[in-house]
């Protein structure tokens, strides 16, 4: 039984309904697109690729729906893997996907092991000193409630006065949590009562038994639990960076001649339409980008 089926029985023998998500190493449902000519003529004579004839990407398989192992146990997949497959697709490329441990990535591409990590990486001023970014998604936090909760929806800090609150301890979340509560005391409104929690069950079971009110932490998992049992849903969203903005990009070396070649063909998976569809096929359609930019601004350093 997996961790929510647990939480779920946990309250009252229910379980996760079926979801439509298919977690196979075949992936039948991921979209393909054309090469991008103005992409494959950015990179010609520019860039050499680690493997010829293959965009070799690093994805760390930490879990659904952004990359996690297939049924075989082996095979990634998720919406990071979908994702590498348009821009491999666009530039005229077999896609070559190594499993890595998130911690891995900055050292196994400097060292030149891929051409590039898509794996949550989040654009920051530091890391820019380092690397280039093509950013592929915007950076989310959810707000979710029980499928019957009167909640319908939290924008900004007075939607969350006198709420009991779920997130993660010393995260960038509870950051945003905490100066949001300090402005609501300020104008004395009700404080949140933080709760946490050491595994995702035991969090669920506090949300939907009514101890909790709502949960605030990264959108896609939460995304794809909503949409495997049915039992929370979302009712509002907020940009990791807040009050800036932080998006996810795609890594690669820092002057190797690829950025700008990968943000012109995620710019026209963008416009032809595979993009969001595939974003779609994990349920984080919310975290979509209207465009792609190349080194962006990123989450400042301190």
């Amino acid at each position: 039984m997996t961790g929510i089926a647990a939480g779920l029985a946990a309250i009252g023998g229910a379980q996760a309904a079926p979801t439509g998500i298919d977690l196979s190493p075949q992936q039948p449902g991921r979209l393909r697109t054309g090469k991008n000519e103005q992409a494959i003529a950015a990179l010609a004579n520019r860039y050499r690729f680690v493997r010829e004839g293959f965009f070799t990407v690093a994805i760390s398989p930490h879990g659904p729906p952004t990359a996690t192992y297939a049924t075989d146990a082996r095979t990634v997949v998720g919406s990071d893997a979908d994702y590498a497959q348009l821009i491999a697709d666009a530039l005229g490329l077999k896609l070559d996907i190594v499993p890595i441990a998130w911690v891995d990535w900055p050292l196994g591409l400097t060292s030149g092991k891929y051409d590039a990590v898509i794996s949550n990486v989040g654009v920051t001023e530091q890391r820019k000193e380092k690397f280039d970014f093509t950013t592929y998604r915007q950076g989310l936090h959810g707000f979710y409630v029980r499928t019957a909760s009167p909640i319908r929806g939290i924008a900004e800090p007075k939607d969350i006065a006198g709420l009991r609150v779920i997130t993660g301890s010393g995260t960038i979340q509870e950051k945003i949590i905490l100066e949001w509560n300090r402005q609501n005391v300020a104008k004395g409104l009700k404080p949140v009562e933080l709760q946490y929690f050491d595994d995702d069950a035991a969090s669920r079971v506090a949300l939907l038994s009514g101890r909790a009110d709502v949960e605030f932490n990264p959108n896609a998992p939460l995304a794809y639990d909503a949409a495997r049992s049915g039992a929370i849903r979302q009712v509002g969203t907020v940009n990791a960076g807040w009050p800036a903005r932080a998006d996810v990009a795609i890594a690669t070396r820092k002057g190797s001649g690829l950025v700008d070649g990968l943000t012109l063909a995620t710019n026209g998976v963008i416009a032809n339409g595979t993009y969001a569809r595939s974003l779609a096929r994990w349920g984080i359609q919310a975290e979509a980008l209207n465009r792609s930019e190349s080194n962006p601004p990123g989450l400042p350093t301190f």
